[in-house]
């Protein structure tokens, strides 16, 4: 079953004093692929600036943009339709000695590496190997993610966007961020490449289209099992209708949804705010 989306996301800045000038990068802009196309899009600034849009190395929508003009408000408005399908079932062409061939490994290295916010971790990776050591590599991913989800508790305020999965992992808590980070850490010792995906998740499955939710960005994985597939690990949810892709990367941090710094401007105060509505 497919949906049609109409998500607004909008993010302002406030200054204390002027800002002299702003260079910020977006990534807010779907793209049409598998499970997804794109009706429309566009990113509307104020006060007004100039765009340039690319591509980055990870595959997700760029744009770019600079100000120089003093301003003690500076917003950001990404407006998409998009129209969604159901899940893509998971990929079962592969079994454990399949991921470790060598060239599947230097194919795919960059989503088997620990980073910053996935860095290895004892407790984590020795669970990782306990729970996949009867299992096929989909069935695994289920296996670590539901485990993991059992673990934490989701608790909004519990960490920050600067928080790795060694954080949340100690804490016992997070936000959905967390809950992916972690799994990767779990997949990825186990030698399933998985990826950092954000977006959106439209909150109301059986709501009636012209029903308008707020809500916020999101996060899940995808992982590559002879192909790659998507899976909601804070939900234990396949990544269907209700989702909206955004970016891709090995962590938040390839994927930070507006960055950016300024000149002047003293203190700055930052508000979000995302409404997604179901148009269909």
């Amino acid at each position: 079953m497919s949906w049609q989306l109409r998500v607004v996301h909008r993010t302002g800045y406030h200054y204390t004093l002027p800002a002299t000038t702003s260079y910020n990068e977006a990534r807010l802009t779907p793209r049409s692929e598998r499970g997804q196309t794109v009706v429309a899009s566009r990113l509307d600034t104020t006060p007004a600036t100039r765009e340039y849009r690319y591509t980055d190395y990870w595959g997700t929508v760029v744009s770019a943009f600079d100000l120089h003009e003093p301003h003690t408000e500076f917003s950001v408005v990404a407006t998409s339709v998009v129209t969604t399908s159901g899940p893509v079932s998971p990929v079962r062409t592969h079994t454990w000695a399949d991921l470790y061939r060598p060239d599947v490994i230097d194919a795919y290295a960059e989503y088997l590496q620990p980073t910053a916010y996935t860095p290895r971790d004892a407790q984590l990776d020795q669970m990782a190997h306990r729970l996949s050591a009867r299992t096929s590599p989909a069935d695994a991913v289920f296996a670590l993610t539901h485990w993991a989800r059992e673990q934490l508790t989701y608790r909004p305020g519990s960490t920050g966007v600067h928080s790795s999965a060694s954080d949340a992992w100690a804490a016992r808590e997070g936000v959905c961020q967390d809950y992916a980070h972690v799994a990767l850490v779990m997949l990825r010792a186990i030698g399933i490449p998985a990826r950092y995906v954000s977006g959106y998740l439209y909150g109301e499955p059986r709501a009636e289209p012209g029903r308008t939710v707020r809500g916020e960005s999101h996060a899940w994985v995808e992982v590559w099992t002879g192909g790659w597939w998507a899976y909601d690990p804070t939900n234990a949810l396949a990544v269907g209708a209700r989702h909206v892709s955004v970016a891709r990367g090995r962590d938040y941090a390839d994927v930070t949804p507006l960055k950016g710094v300024f000149t002047g401007g003293g203190t700055s105060t930052l508000d979000v705010a995302v409404h997604l509505t179901r148009l269909g």
